[in-house]
This record gives C-alpha cells, sequence and structure tokens, in this order.
C-alpha cells in the first residue's frame, strides 16, 4: 500500500516544523494525547497550558465528521475534560457500520472566533496533478464540498503561486482575509510536495486577527517515500482504522516486510472467525476475499493479507507460524478452514516458499489437529508439483486433512470446498509436469522453422511497427499501437540473469531469428560479457556500465525492461527517455512514490512513450516478445499456448492475476493475442483505456478481457467507450474487489492502488456501471471463465474468428540447476562436506545451528569441536582448547615465523601474504612438533616401552625426541604456559597417562641436560591424545587418525596466527620501513679463488 492515513497529531506536527509561510500559525505543538494509560500528574507538567487556557477535546482516530457525531468537547476547563472523557475513554461505539473503542483523544486550546472567520482547505493527489480546494465557509456544517468549493489543478511539475490562488480559489474569501489565506496555502502545498503527503485536509481553517489556526486536519502521506522523506518524518506510527485493533502480529509482519524485498501483508479482519488465508499474490488475495463473501463467509472471514515476491523460506515460515498461532488460539464449533491459495506465479518457486508453509505446519500440528483444521492449497508456477506433493505428504504424515490442487482446479475452487458449497474431488486431474518440456526431439541447434500457420492472428512482419509519422512542432508524438513484435529488440537494466533467460528461452521456442535481448545495462560493473543460452548453444550479450552506450551502440532497441530497484527506477526511466529510439518502458519495481510516479507519465506522454507499471511483472505477446518473467517457466508458456498468438487480448492490474488469465483464456479460447499488467500502483504508467483502445485497432484481437479493481475510475472509461462506440469489440470485464464493502471498517488491500476513497471507486459500483454500458460482466470471478468461453464461442459461430490447427511448438533444453532441483538429473558432487551447510536459512556446524551455539554458550573451544571433530565436547575439553590457542599466540618477534611475518610486512605486503610468509615457517623445526610428539610418545607408550627405552631407542636410531627441549626455558627456569596448563590438565582430565609417559620422559632429559624439558608443543601434544581418548566422544582409531591427519599441529597454526596478525598490525601501526639485514650480522664466507 502507498497512501496511509496518519494521526491528527501527526500531522499537525509534520505542519508545525516543515511549513514555510509569513502567515503567523498559531498554537505551535500546544497538544496533547490522552489514553487510558495518561498520568495526568505529568501531563499537566508537561504542557502547564492545560491549567490555564479553555480546552478542546477530540478522539484522534480516523473519524470522519466528529463534530456531527458528539465526539468534540469544547471551551472546557482541564476537569471538564476529564469530566467529558469518562463516559467515552475505553467505551466501545459505532460509528457508521464500524465498532470500536475510543482509546485516543488530542486535547488543544480552545480558539474562539467568529463564524465566518472558518475556512475550508484540501488537497489531494490526482493522475495528472494535485486539486486544491477552498471554501469559504468551513466547520462542521460545510456539507458537500465537491460542490461548493473552489477547484485548482496543479500540473504534475507546476508550481503553485499566490497569484493563482487569489484569481482561482479566493473569489468569495473576504477582502482582509485574502493576502493571509493565499500564502498559507501556497506554504500548505509546498509543504504536501515535500512531505509526499496524499491527502491533506483542514476543516475548520481558522484566520483571525491573530494570525492562522489549523483545528481539525486529516492527512495521508506516501509510506513508499520514506527513503526520501525519512529525516523529516521521523519514525511514523500509523494508526489502524476505527472498528479495527492494531495487533502486535500486524505489527511484526509489517517489520519482515519492511526488511524483505518480497511483500507480506496481514489485516486481521476478525480473530474469532474460522476462515483463514494465505494467498500468494496482491491481486489473488482479493479475488479469494471476494469470493468467501460472496458465497457467505464474510463474518467468519479471519483476515486479509499476502505474501508474494518470491520470499524466502524463512520468510515464508514466519508468516506462516504467525497465521497458524492466531487461529490456534480460540476453538470453533464448526472447526476452521486454512485456504492456501494462489494465482500462477511468473517467477516464485512455489516449491521453496511451501517449504516455509510445510514447517510451520509441522510446529503446528498439534494445535491445528485441537482446532479441527481443514486446509485448501490450490497453486501453480514454477516447481509447483514438488510444491503441491510435499503439501500432500505433510498432510498424510501429520493426519491433519490436506487438499491440494494444481492449475487444473479454477483458482478459487477451493473456496467453494472449503465452505461446503462443493464437493472435494477425489483424485483431481493432474497438468502435465514441469520436466514435459526437458528434452528436444529434434536434435538440430539450429533454430526451429515456424511451429503453426499464420492462421491466427499473426501479422506480418513488414506490417509490424507502424511507421513514424512527422510531427508539427510542439506537438507530442502519438504513442505506438503496436508496442512489440516478432522483430523488437530489448535493453534490460538491471543483472536479471534469470529474467534474460527466461525471455530467451521464450524467443527460442517462439522460433524468433535472434534473441530479443540486445544487451543489458548494470551501472555497478564496468563493460564486459554474459553468457546466457540460446536453446542449445551458448550465447554472449553485451552488458554496458551506462545508459548511453548501451543505446548508441544498439540502435535497433525500442524497448526498455528496468529491473532497477525503487530507489533508482525513476532516474533511470527519465534517463532513458532522453533517447528517442525508445517507445515502450516497463517499470517491474514496486514501492517508487507516487508524485515521482506523476512526473514519469507526464515526461512519457511528451515524449510519445508507453510505460508499463511500475509494480508489474510486465506484458506476453505471444509469439513475439515477453517482458522479463511475465508468463513464469516454460511449461506454463506451453500449457498455455503463449508460444503463438490467439485471438484473445487482455489487460490486467495483477501480475500474477496476468497469468492466471493466460491459463483461464488459453483453456476457453483459441489463446492470448496480448496481455499486459499494468501494475497496482495508484497511478500505473499506461492505463486500461490505452491498451483497450490499442486492442481495438489492432484486426487480429478479436474480443478483449480486463481485469479491473477497486479503486481509481479508469474502468469507467471502458463502458464510456463502448457505449459510445469507439469500443465495438466484445469486452468481458470483471472489478476485483467486491468484498470491500461488506468491511466494517476500511481495508487497504494488496496493490497499492486498491483502495476505494469514494462510492464510484468501488468494485460493485464499476462493475454494475460496466454491466449497464453493454459490457460482458460476469457475476462473480469463478464465472468468468465461463463468460469468456459464451463470447467466444459466438464469435467462432459468427465466422469472426476461425480456430486454426494446432502444431507441436519446438522445445528448449531445460537448464542444469532447475532440472537438478526437479529430481530429473543426477550427477557426483565435485567436493564433500561433512562439517557445515550454509545453504538453508539458517549456517549450521556440524549439525548444530548457529543461534544454538551461541545459546549453549559454546564458545571457540565448542565451535572448533564441531568443526574439526565434528563432536561437542566437554567443557573441560573446550576450555582446554580455548587455553592452548591461548598460550601458543605468539612468542616474541625473534622467532622464524614472526620474523618472516615482520620482513613481509616492511616490505609493503598486504595482510594475507604476510600471515602466509610467517605459516609456511611451520613445520619439524618451529611450531610444527605438535603432531609428531603425539605420534612419537603414543607410538612408545601404546608399544609398551618403558621411558628409559624409549629414550634409548631415540638416542640409537639417531632421532630427536619431538617436544623435548627449549632454547631459553629449563628445568630451573619453567615455562609457565607448561605449567598453567599442566594444572589443568591434572584437575579435569579424566585420565592423563600419556601426559604422565611423557612426564617420566622429561626426568630422564633433564637428568642429562636442564633444557631438554617437556615443552609447549610436546605439551600440547601428549595432552591432547589424552584427550582425544578418554573425553568419550572418540573410539581409539578415530583419536588416532585425528593425530595421523595433522589435527594437532592445526591448534598451534591457529594460535600463532593470532601473533603474526599482532606483528603485522604492529609494523603497519609503528610505520616501519623496509627492513634490510645489517652487514654486520652476516658472516661472508667465500671461496679463497673467489676473494684472489
Amino acid at each position: 500500500m502507498s497512501a496511509k492515513a496518519i494521526w491528527e497529531q501527526t500531522g499537525k506536527e509534520f505542519l508545525y516544523k516543515h511549513i514555510c509561510t509569513s502567515a503567523a500559525v498559531q498554537n505551535r505543538f500546544r497538544y496533547a494525547r490522552v489514553t487510558m494509560e495518561t498520568d495526568w500528574d505529568r501531563l499537566v507538567q508537561d504542557h502547564p497550558w492545560l491549567l490555564t487556557e479553555r480546552l478542546v477535546v477530540k478522539p484522534d482516530q480516523l473519524i470522519k465528521r466528529r463534530g456531527k457525531l458528539g465526539l468534540v468537547g469544547v471551551g472546557l476547563n482541564l476537569q471538564g475534560v476529564r469530566d467529558w472523557l469518562k463516559p467515552r475513554l475505553m467505551r466501545e461505539t459505532t460509528i457508521g457500520k464500524a465498532k470500536g473503542m475510543l482509546k485516543n483523544f488530542l486535547i488543544e486550546p480552545f480558539v474562539a472566533h467568529k463564524q465566518d472567520e472558518e475556512f475550508y482547505v484540501c488537497i489531494y493527489a490526482a493522475r495528472e496533478g494535485d486539486w486544491v480546494l477552498f471554501h469559504h465557509e468551513g466547520g462542521v456544517d460545510v456539507g458537500d464540498v465537491d460542490s461548493k468549493a473552489q477547484k485548482l489543478l496543479v500540473a504534475v511539475d507546476e508550481k503553485l503561486t499566490e497569484s493563482m490562488v487569489m484569481q482561482q480559489l479566493l473569489s468569495h474569501a473576504p477582502q482582509s482575509r485574502k493576502e493571509v489565506l493565499a500564502n498559507f496555502i501556497v506554504g500548505l502545498f509546498n509543504l504536501y510536495e515535500d512531505l509526499f503527503f496524499t491527502y491533506l485536509e483542514i476543516n475548520p481553517l481558522v484566520v483571525t486577527q491573530d494570525g492562522v489556526y489549523v483545528l481539525d486536519m486529516a492527512a495521508k502521506i506516501d509510506v513508499t517515500a520514506d527513503f526520501i522523506c525519512k529525516a523529516k518524518w521521523g519514525d511514523v506510527d500509523f494508526p489502524p482504522p476505527f472498528g479495527r485493533e492494531a495487533y502486535p502480529e500486524e505489527a511484526y509482519i509489517a517489520d519482515l516486510d519492511a526488511k524483505s524485498g518480497a511483500s507480506l501483508k496481514l489485516t486481521i479482519l476478525n480473530p474469532r472467525g474460522r476462515i483463514w488465508t494465505m494467498v500468494a499474490g496482491g491481486g489473488a488475495s482479493v479475488v479469494y476475499s471476494d469470493t468467501i463473501c460472496d458465497l457467505g463467509g464474510v463474518d467468519e472471514l479471519a483476515n486479509y493479507g499476502e505474501y508474494s515476491g518470491a520470499p524466502s523460506e524463512q520468510q515464508t515460515y514466519d508468516y506462516a507460524k504467525t497465521i497458524l498461532s492466531l487461529m490456534t488460539r480460540e476453538k470453533h464449533p464448526e472447526g476452521k478452514v486454512l485456504i492456501i491459495g494462489g494465482s500462477i506465479a511468473n517467477f516464485t518457486n512455489v516449491a521453496a516458499t511451501f517449504k516455509g508453509i510445510v514447517r510451520a505446519i509441522k510446529d503446528y500440528q498439534v494445535p491445528l489437529k485441537e482446532h479441527e483444521v481443514s486446509i485448501f492449497v490450490r497453486r501453480g508456477g514454477p516447481n509447483y508439483q514438488e510444491g503441491l506433493r510435499v503439501m500432500g505428504e505433510v498432510g498424510k504424515t501429520t493426519g491433519i486433512p490436506i487438499h491440494v490442487f494444481g492449475t487444473e482446479t479454477h483458482m478459487t475452487a477451493i473456496v467453494g470446498m472449503a465452505l461446503g458449497h462443493r464437493p472435494i474431488p477425489n483424485q483431481p486431474p493432474a497438468d502435465a509436469h514441469t520436466a514435459n518440456f526437458l528434452l528436444n526431439s529434434n536434435s538440430s541447434p539450429a533454430t526451429p522453422a515456424s511451429s503453426r500457420t499464420a492462421s491466427f492472428s499473426e501479422p506480418k512482419a513488414a506490417a509490424d511497427v507502424t511507421p513514424a509519422k512527422k510531427l508539427k512542432p510542439g506537438v507530442p508524438p502519438a504513442k505506438a499501437t503496436t508496442l512489440v513484435s516478432k522483430s523488437t529488440k530489448a535493453l534490460v537494466w538491471g543483472m536479471q540473469t534469470r529474467a534474460v533467460q527466461g525471455m530467451l528461452d521464450f524467443d527460442y521456442v517462439c522460433s524468433r531469428d535472434a534473441p530479443s535481448v540486445a544487451a543489458m545495462v548494470y551501472p555497478f560493473t564496468g563493460d564486459h560479457k554474459q553468457k546466457f543460452y540460446w536453446g542449445h548453444k551458448e550465447v554472449l550479450l553485451p552488458v554496458y556500465k551506462n545508459m548511453a552506450d548501451a543505446v548508441k551502440k544498439h540502435p535497433e532497441v525500442d524497448v526498455l525492461i528496468s529491473f532497477a530497484s525503487l530507489r533508482s527506477a525513476y532516474d533511470s526511466a527519465m534517463e532513458t527517455m532522453q533517447y528517442p529510439q525508445i517507445h515502450t518502458i516497463a517499470i517491474i519495481a514496486e514501492g517508487i512514490p507516487e508524485a515521482l510516479t506523476r512526473r514519469l507519465i507526464k515526461k512519457a506522454d511528451e515524449k510519445g512513450v508507453t510505460i508499463i507499471g511500475p509494480a508489474t511483472v510486465g506484458g506476453i505477446k505471444p509469439g513475439c516478445f515477453k517482458i522479463g518473467n511475465t508468463g513464469g517457466m516454460l511449461d506454463n508458456i506451453l500449457a498455455s499456448k503463449l508460444y503463438r498468438p490467439g485471438s484473445v487480448a487482455y489487460v490486467s492490474r495483477s501480475g500474477g492475476m496476468s497469468n492466471e488469465l493466460n491459463n483461464i483464456i488459453s483453456r476457453t479460447t483459441d489463446g492470448v493475442y496480448e496481455g499486459v499488467a499494468i501494475g497496482g500502483d495508484r497511478y500505473p504508467g499506461s492505463t486500461f483505456m490505452d491498451h483497450v483502445v490499442r486492442y481495438q485497432d489492432t484486426p487480429d484481437v478479436k474480443m478483449i478481457v480486463v481485469l479491473g479493481e477497486i479503486g481509481g475510475t479508469e474502468e469507467y472509461k471502458i463502458g464510456q467507450g463502448a457505449a459510445e462506440g469507439r469500443i465495438t469489440k466484445p469486452v468481458v470485464c470483471w472489478c476485483i474487489g467486491t468484498c470491500a464493502t461488506m468491511f466494517s471498517s476500511e481495508v487497504q488491500f494488496g496493490h497499492a492502488g486498491a483502495c476505494a476513497n469514494q462510492a464510484s471507486e468501488t468494485a460493485s459500483a464499476k462493475n454494475q456501471a460496466l454491466r449497464e454500458a453493454g459490457v460482458f460482466v460476469p457475476k462473480s470471478f469463478d464465472e468468468l471463465g465461463d463468460v469468456i468461453r459464451s463470447v467466444y464461442d459466438d464469435l467462432v459461430a459468427s465466422g469472426v474468428i476461425v480456430p486454426a490447427k494446432e502444431v507441436p511448438p519446438p522445445t528448449v533444453p531445460m537448464d542444469y540447476s532447475w532440472a537438478r532441483e526437479l529430481g530429473l538429473i543426477r550427477k557426483p558432487a565435485s567436493f564433500m562436506t561433512s562439517i557445515c551447510d550454509e545453504r538453508g536459512q539458517e549456517l549450521i556446524y556440524a549439525g548444530m545451528p548457529i543461534t544454538e551455539v551461541f545459546k549453549e554458550e559454546m564458545g571457540l573451544g565448542g565451535v572448533l569441536g564441531l568443526l574439526w571433530f565434528q563432536r561437542r565436547l566437554p567443557r573441560y575439553a573446550c576450555q582446554f582448547i580455548e587455553m592452548c590457542l591461548m598460550v601458543t599466540a605468539d612468542h616474541g618477534p625473534a622467532v622464524s615465523g614472526a620474523h618472516n611475518t615482520i620482513v613481509c610486512a616492511r616490505a609493503g605486503k598486504d595482510l594475507v601474504s604476510s600471515l602466509t610468509s610467517g605459516l609456511l615457517t611451520i613445520g619439524d623445526r618451529f611450531g610444527g612438533a605438535l603432531d609428531a610428539a603425539a605420534k612419537q610418545f603414543s607410538g612408545a607408550f601404546d608399544s609398551g616401552l618403558l621411558p628409559m627405552e624409549f629414550v634409548n631407542k631415540m638416542k640409537k636410531d639417531g632421532k630427536l625426541i619431538m617436544g623435548i627441549g627449549h632454547r631459553v626455558k629449563s628445568i630451573n627456569n619453567p615455562d609457565m604456559r607448561v605449567q598453567i596448563l599442566k594444572d589443568f590438565v591434572k584437575q579435569n582430565f579424566p585420565a592423563n597417562q600419556l601426559l604422565d609417559y611423557a612426564l617420566e620422559v622429561e626426568k630422564i632429559t633433564t637428568s642429562k641436560k636442564p633444557n631438554l624439558i617437556l615443552n609447549v608443543d610436546g605439551f600440547i601434544g601428549v595432552a591432547f591424545v589424552d584427550l582425544l581418548r578418554t573425553c568419550g566422544g572418540f573410539t581409539r582409531d578415530e583419536a588416532d587418525e585425528f593425530v595421523e591427519i595433522g589435527a594437532l599441529n592445526g591448534i598451534f597454526v591457529l594460535g600463532r596466527s593470532m601473533g603474526f596478525i599482532g606483528h603485522y598490525l604492529d609494523q603497519k601501526r609503528l610505520k616501519q620501513g623496509l627492513y634490510r639485514h645489517p652487514w654486520d650480522d652476516i658472516s661472508y664466507v667465500l671461496p679463497e679463488h673467489m676473494t684472489m
């Protein structure tokens, strides 16, 4: 949703902070908020004027006509305010159809004034600009301001001036007040624009000799402008409509939505209701709500919501568990139903999102059965068969009745099943599997010949594009009737490789001669080539850093498909319109502020450019061209016969519902000729009528289908066009959102534009008007397919449409990654790992989720145990590992590893190079004795050699005993590191036989020479063998294997890396220069003959 109502207090705070006007605005920031929790003593301390002035008190909860309803207390003192609030605060009140609690009140100073000092001002957004309304008589009796008020349209990018206000709005205002009013209204309009308001009403606006007083105010702001206005808005708290509580679960989902690139919406209508929905898609969610209400379920409908835009498994899980938690709190005598529905997805991996839902169902299986919940599922789209299979399996394993259906079932049929209005089929017919297009029967890598005759309405190539006409100076160019053809070339803005590959696969299956994508534009990399598949062959598409280069090098391009983010889509589209060759722009991004969209529309009208979007999946022209992800994967392209043209053209707001229309039209007619999803925003770049007129003027289009929506009045133009004879082809139209009039409080549906601001914008009113104008309007969405079939059959019977013979299309090889995901192929992996898995929603160490690692406070030693030994080690073992890392961290700059690191750092090398230089010195002579010591001592101990026998054997063999000896430390100057570790091992290890053996060896060696002590390497080596053998986590063979493969040396490498990094940073911090070894520390010994 885009335009959202704000508290009156918030609106006034914005005005007082940011309005720029010479008019004296009075009572700035003089308001106090009262709720049930208000501390009146503290309130008076914060607002001392409450004790000295007469006051006004009123609820601040988006309630209209409060004065008429007796909900304003006027001219009271503070005690009077408290007395007035007693019978009202936290009391249930009915206003219209809405019943709710009055819980938030606003107290302001009373302003004494005369009736003729009250005025009415309102500013609201429209497609063509912003309307400013003014009436010289404001207040509670203002009446029908639409008919009374003076009106002024400020066009997009036009500035409002005081002279315009004086001349067009203030003709009936008192002469003495005109200058102040004009200045204030201009300042108010500038504030409205700067803070991205979409609606701002002040009634009454009081103007006295003292200045201007804003008494009552109602406002909406465009929440999508948050990235622009955050500094001025701050954190805005949005109130729920009166009659509906603000639930913490709604706030939780709103927070998830804000943090996600997907769309997640939830509105709780009746928490005790028995009918709950979890619907994918903004348009589909409205259709399901309509159908539930049509079938008598309005009083039991518990929620409205939608998830779309390819949410991750975790996001879907969080959304699903919220729904399941809500619906399993109170039992219903008839049990409950959960409708998991959706249209046919364009790009969302249905199986992946269903995994999240399945996880949630498993978590809630007990309460779901206790509350007698039945689940009905209908979905289509990429990998939907696997998703439905998994959903069916969880029903069998949990015992929860789950009924699953795919694209063979009408989208809303499951609603009738869930509510008992139609039988549940035992074995629904299954459509072809996603994998059916895997293999190509034609082994030739060449582009296949055209797969069908021209008897469908496919125009000849020469007639595809209307030649440009020369225009008179100053006259805007006309927009093209034909937007795309079989020769259309496009640029794609953004690194959307999956969408581009989908376009190329569509091109190939449509028998195009060459790919429809000429190049890509991506500002975040340099110019390069990107690899794609054209059938079996690999091809390279150029990627440019800037638009200018792409347009210059590809003069044949006339379409831009923009996947730019909501923050950059406006700028990139405005830049594109500088190039005359571009005549169509598709803007995919959702969440572009409405004010920016209107500027795009104005510029496009001036340039003769057609904009599809924003907030759209795009459009498709079967056999010719598709925009981005439109139409979904190839299995849906083939199932809906989108590889060749039919006779029916459609236009829809919703992207998901456009794919559903592809399905419906392909099942009831000879197929789609062209389809466009104009987008769900309030001001789409092109309108329903723009495309209906194009279809009317396209000879090969024989009938038109329109899927309208609640909000706006564009659909009336279709009825008007039909009534006036401009539209003569049969039009089938249905406006979704009929349920809105049945709800007691306002509901903002998934699309930003799906909200009726007046009776004429309701879906019911538009459907009735279209029906009266001669348009074919079904009784409900359920009957849409039947009406389309009926109209089509009449056209066939009358000879307007002659169905052509079907010819099988060419097939396209499936991508390896997708085939593998579907389980169609297998291949041996190049790597194997058993310690870590990063693929899911949470990192896993040896089977343990990262959250559990921190929850259990395992520390670094515990993590090392998981990653190195695949075990959860005892606490003492983890502590010992950490102690080993601490004592081996460093041993000064003189040792070879540290010396090398320092020399490398002073040579100007980077951290990784310097660290590596030091690590390369580790071996048997420096630091690498842990493994060797462990092997030697354990080998001697295991073979039964006495300590003396072991020492004598090593001497006889001429070998050093690894882990024995130190250059500095001795029996008389012990190494405290060894002492610390020894004390810990003796106190905590269950047994330490090998350590005791090594200490006996030390007694023998130190009796010969004091520095032949068990050094830190040797100690850690033998102690670690004791740890592996006695901690209970390893078999003897496993313990020996870890010693053999070098795990113990890893302790020294990991620990000493900390010290090496410290030396590197120290040298950089001290700014040490290049190291050169001094001559006097080098003994130059050359051969004698060389010195003569």
